[in-house]
């Protein structure tokens, strides 16, 4: 069948999935790895009810926007998609989807969002990645995929997107600093030299499976070995070789996972050497006094952390706090909004589905002295109702920062119920934020809007947006 192909055709947007859109006789074309200003061939790799998917497999002219790509897996791996794109090109279509999105979805004609916050490091600014031990290694050349025995097919690295069962081998990210390249590298390195079994997702058989690494603005690196089997001997041997390897490393795990999942949140975790936690410090807001989150390995904590602190003080200023609030924090995490707002507000009322992360949010309050919060452990949709509302006061201030999937429609429904005067939302995800907001429409004004960029070189954007309850501005009824 002779593939369907486009020519001349100049690419229009950047779309908030990572692809560029194109239009080609009335439908919508997702366009990967190219930028708005290019002209070039498409040829169709998908065809869809309502779009297409396609390649770019030749450029007439390379858009002004273009910049040259610094990572040697652009183009294969899965993330950083834009970096082809310069970053102020980045930073207009992260701020255009947040507006497209209250626009399309909320019906909001001027969603008064303000110039998008950027990042401070556009490279090494993640604090944590998690790479999968794989035999099955993706090859860059298709014809060799037929001749897999062959090759080296032992890989650590990165799923390719849409499959479970190949990872791309990482010579060298740029999302995380040192030493996280070179301990990846070592591990693997030491893996193969004593032939150590690399996870089979197929067959769920093997033994290495994962590699987590965490790193704090404080010098911390957690290291985070996890094992299909428990075979003492191999796995005391590897520890102490990477322990040795990098002194640096302060803190130092291993789990054995023997399920079908990569799930480590409800087994065991194994400290090996070294402190149970690192630590990230910054200052409260108002007070400039410092606090310490002691993060442990299944700890939740924004991968981001200076822009994190832009976000929190951005959701703080938003909240517009006086002294004498009552504050609910909704998905709370380990609490860092809670405490950087606490000396701000009368009392903080934290909720997190996460068992683990509500113990995080109460170590780290009574670590740092806070007394003012309160966090409780449950699902949101269930625990937030009148008789919980009744126990802990009527808010004057709602936070939330839910998850991509935006909030529960119960939880929604029970903020429109406790009405308070306003809702600080954030959010990673524009769309669902602006399905949220459409929600509380009736009831609540969208006052103002600020994006943050935590991700450079990808399409992700976080935004912060202000929700006044209509009578309490003066626009409708009491």
């Amino acid at each position: 069948m002779t593939p369907e192909i486009y020519t001349n055709v100049t690419i229009l947007d950047a779309g908030s999935e990572g692809k560029a859109v194109a239009r080609v006789n009335d439908l919508v074309i997702f366009v990967p790895f190219v930028v708005p200003g290019d002209v070039v061939d498409i040829r169709v790799t998908r065809r869809k009810r309502n779009f297409l998917e396609g390649k770019a497999i030749k450029f007439h002219h390379y858009s002004e926007k273009r910049a040259e790509a610094f990572c040697e897996h652009f183009g294969t791996c899965g993330g950083c998609r834009w970096q082809n794109m310069g970053y102020e090109g980045q930073l207009f279509y992260k701020q255009k989807q947040v507006v497209d999105a209250l626009q399309r979805i909320a019906g909001i004609e001027d969603p008064g969002v303000s110039p998008i916050l950027p990042a401070a490091k556009t490279k090494y600014y993640r604090n944590k990645l998690e790479f999968t031990f794989s035999n099955r290694r993706w090859l860059l050349d298709p014809d060799k995929e037929t001749e897999r025995e062959a090759h080296e097919m032992n890989a650590l690295g990165f799923h390719l997107p849409t499959f479970f069962d190949r990872v791309l081998d990482i010579n060298n990210c740029y999302l995380q600093r040192e030493p996280s390249n070179s301990i990846r590298r070592e591990a693997k390195k030491y893996a193969l030299e004593h032939q150590l079994t690399f996870y089979d997702p197929r067959t769920w058989q093997g033994f290495l499976r994962n590699l987590l690494i965490r790193t704090s603005e404080n010098g911390g690196v957690m290291v985070i070995l996890v094992f299909r089997t428990d075979e003492p001997e191999e796995i005391r041997s590897m520890l102490d070789h990477l322990a040795a390897a990098f002194p640096e490393i302060t803190s130092l795990y291993y789990v054995i996972n023997p399920k079908k999942n990569d799930v480590i949140n409800d087994l065991e975790l194994i400290l090996y050497k070294g402190d149970p936690w690192i630590t990230e410090t910054f200052p409260a807001y108002r007070s400039g006094r410092m606090l310490e989150f002691r993060i442990g390995p299944v700890s939740f904590f924004q991968t981001n952390t200076p822009q994190a602190v832009e976000l929190y003080r951005t959701a703080a200023d938003f909240a517009g706090l006086e002294g004498f609030e009552t504050v609910y924090d909704l998905y709370t995490g380990i609490g860092t909004i809670a405490s950087f707002i606490a000396g701000s507000a009368g009392k903080v009322i934290g909720i997190d589905s996460v068992p683990a992360a509500v113990n995080d949010a109460r170590e780290n309050a009574v670590h740092n002295g806070i007394r003012n919060v309160v966090f409780h452990a449950g699902e949101l949709e269930k625990m937030l109702d009148r008789e919980f509302v009744r126990e802990n006061g009527v808010p004057d201030l709602v936070i939330t920062d839910p998850p991509r999937s935006g909030m529960h429609a119960r939880v929604t429904r029970e903020i429109l119920a406790m009405a308070p005067p306003r809702i600080v939302y954030v959010s990673c995800n524009p769309a669902t934020q602006a399905r949220d907001i459409l929600l509380m429409k009736e009831q609540y004004e969208l006052v103002k809007c600020q994006p943050v960029d935590m991700f450079p070189h990808t399409q992700h954007v976080e935004n912060v947006a202000l929700l006044v309850r209509k009578d309490a501005t003066g626009n409708g009824p009491r």
